[in-house]
């Protein structure tokens, strides 16, 4: 709709320029004449003023019943001003020909709130992004128990619901039979699938990766814990929209400055017994004050400093989160998927009667039709082709493992339930090391062959490579590092240590990662929070700055105000870099813009007439296009900006 308006405004424009009286004056030329040429900028400028004028007039009136003064009153206050002078200048009234001042004021201004908003991308995406967690419909059982397929809306407490293996789960409730391994990533945002079984419960919106089981509904609607995120994150993204761009606050000050600057001159003007120049001058006071330049200065910084982001793979969605980055002094991570690659990998090995090549075979043979994230760390480990897909006769078990015939000798992969369930007992040696993997916090396969443990298999998310550079980098920039997670405290601890994490938030259940965030505000400090999972949503939206990895999910992407194309930490550096540069260039601009209305509006007023000098609204309104011109040439020289992430983190 704005693009619209800015182009149309923009045509209408042209023709008032060309035509304006005061122009033609001032650039010594005449513009083509027909009858009723002289009412050529009258009429085009008035369209301009009608047709993209109400934009701002709505916004001032917005301001004013808010009693927060800002950018949209002070535009609103120099447009009816050059639109009635203009008027009574057609009349022959008074002399201060403003149709060219007008049309290109709406135009800019336009321009400068279609950038502005292009900027802001964060709106209701999160919530849509989490409404598309759910299936549309369900299996309802019946009595007889068979399944009838039902939408979401028409299930009850109590009804019992089939899931089969690989669909999602429509609601919250306990499982009545089955078994499976539910991949809850979408909600939890850690990788590992959660073993469950009968009287456990479930959450709408994970997956049941093997098996199908029945659920009983326990809640629908409203009051699943889907729905609890949705309203945490609309509860944190609109607790954002009370705060004042630094822009509408210099124009609040500036139009205080106007309104009593034109009071004050039309008063000593008028006491000098000059009601003419008393008129004009108030009018070219009003008019100058109106922020060209000013209303440009922090829109045109946050388009450059959007496009240099996005060369970089950082999308820049909400320019109060670009703002906000200079004064974070925490960076809260998120675990699984940002400073790891949330994703297992075998990490280690141990053998026991067997020499570590047939332990890979076997494994991988009994793993080969698996499309559990476990066997296929198990299959990328061995990394032979031929060894995968001699086993035979595969059976799934149900929260246990993975059983199959391999070379004749009856095999199976799994965790402790399968130790359990088979009555195997682990060597001596062998259960010394993966307690030790145990205490680090991580997962153990064993593989049993003939009745007997031969093997085990230490199962981690692997850290990035990156991330001990991301943490060192920010702290020689004095920002301290914490990390969230749902992870058991010695996992959490093993990471930090690995990385030099100053603070740590363990075993933190979904529904209360954003009370960490607030508790950290709570310190007085302010918070950048890098996540990537649904549960990370209402604690994007909440910090000060939300920063969602691109390649977690949606509904993290649309609660942060800043997204990373990429799933390297180190570019949170660029984000700091460039939000110190973009603030300095806005500091700049805005100087700018204020300095030239605090030179014009006295000149304006006529300050310095004893001496000869006055500034007519013809000569205001040529410096206030050049001031913007400045305010555009400084904005792009934010394009010198390097975000490259490797000499960011001093490896270049």
């Amino acid at each position: 709709m704005f693009r619209q308006k800015v182009l149309v405004s923009a045509l209408l424009t042209v023709p008032a320029v060309i035509y304006s009286s005061m122009l033609q004056d001032l650039l010594g030329y005449t513009a083509p004449e027909f009858p009723g040429s002289n009412w050529v900028a009258a009429v085009f400028a008035t369209a301009v003023f009608a047709y993209g004028g109400p934009v701002f007039l709505r916004g001032g009136v917005s301001e004013i019943k808010a009693r927060q003064p800002g950018m949209m009153l002070l535009i609103s206050l120099g447009l009816i001003v050059a639109f009635v002078a203009s008027v009574a200048t057609q009349f022959g009234l008074i002399d201060v020909d403003l149709w060219f001042e007008l049309a290109t004021l709406v135009t800019v201004m336009l321009v400068g709130h279609w950038l502005e908003m292009r900027a802001v991308g964060r709106a209701q995406g999160a919530l849509a992004a989490l409404a598309e967690l759910l299936p549309d419909d369900a299996e309802r059982l019946d009595a007889d128990g068979e399944p009838t397929t039902v939408a979401i809306a028409e299930l009850a407490e109590d009804d019992i619901v089939l899931v089969r293996a690989g669909g999602r789960v429509p609601v919250d409730g306990t499982i009545t039979d089955g078994a499976a391994e539910l991949d809850e990533s979408m909600i939890t945002g850690e990788s590992r699938p959660v073993a469950k079984k009968v009287d456990d419960a479930v959450v709408a919106g994970t997956v049941s990766t093997d098996s199908s089981i029945r659920i009983r509904v326990d809640a629908t609607g409203d009051d699943t814990a889907l729905a609890g995120i949705q309203r945490l994150v609309e509860e944190a993204q609109s607790s954002h929209s009370r705060a004042q761009a630094m822009a509408d606050r210099f124009a609040g000050w500036l139009l205080y400055a106007a309104i009593g600057s034109g009071l004050l001159t039309f008063v000593v003007w008028m006491a000098l017994g000059e009601p003419a120049n008393a008129v004009e001058r108030t009018v070219t006071v009003l008019v100058i004050a109106c922020p060209h330049a000013l209303g440009l200065a922090i829109p045109l910084t946050i388009a450059v400093s959007t496009s240099v982001a996005a060369s970089s793979g950082i999308l820049i969605k909400d320019r109060l989160a670009l703002e906000g980055m200079r004064r974070v002094d925490v960076v809260l991570f998120d675990k699984t998927g940002t400073l790891t690659a949330g994703e297992h990998e075998v990490t280690d090995l141990a053998v026991a009667g067997v020499d570590e090549h047939r332990l890979l075979t076997l494994a991988s043979a009994v793993e080969a039709e698996s499309e559990h994230p476990l066997a296929r760390a198990i299959i990328a480990r061995t990394g032979q082709d031929d060894a995968v897909g001699r086993g035979s006769d595969h059976r799934s078990l149900a929260g246990r493992g993975v059983t199959a015939t391999v070379g004749g000798v009856e095999t199976a992969v799994g965790g402790p339930a399968l130790l359990e369930d088979r009555g195997v007992e682990v060597p001596e040696a062998l259960a010394e090391t993966t307690e030790q993997w145990r205490e680090r916090g991580a997962s153990v396969l064993h593989v049993i062959a003939d009745g007997e443990v031969v093997g085990a298999f230490a199962m981690e998310d692997a850290i990035r490579p990156e991330s001990a550079d991301a943490v060192r980098a920010l702290a020689d920039v004095g920002i301290q590092t914490a990390m969230i997670t749902g992870d058991a405290q010695q996992v959490a601890d093993s990471v930090a240590d690995a990385l030099g994490i100053d603070e740590v938030f363990a075993e933190v259940l979904p529904e209360d990662k954003d009370s960490k965030v607030t508790e950290l505000q709570g310190r007085g400090r302010r918070v950048a929070m890098v996540g990537d999972g649904v549960n990370d949503a209402p604690a994007l939206a909440r910090a000060d700055v939300g920063i969602a990895i691109g390649a977690g999910t949606d509904v993290a992407m649309e609660s942060a105000g800043v997204v990373l194309a990429s799933s390297d930490p180190r570019s949170v550096l660029g984000v700091l870099k460039l939000s110190k540069a973009s603030y300095t260039k806005m500091i700049q601009n805005l100087t700018w813009g204020a300095g030239y209305n605090l030179i014009a509006i006295p000149l304006a007023a006529g300050v310095l007439a004893f001496a000869g000098i006055t500034l007519s609204p013809a000569v205001g309104a040529i410096i206030m296009s050049a001031s913007t011109v400045i305010v555009a040439a400084n904005a792009q020289l934010l394009r010198r900006v390097d975000l490259d992430r490797d000499r960011l983190c001093g490896q270049g």
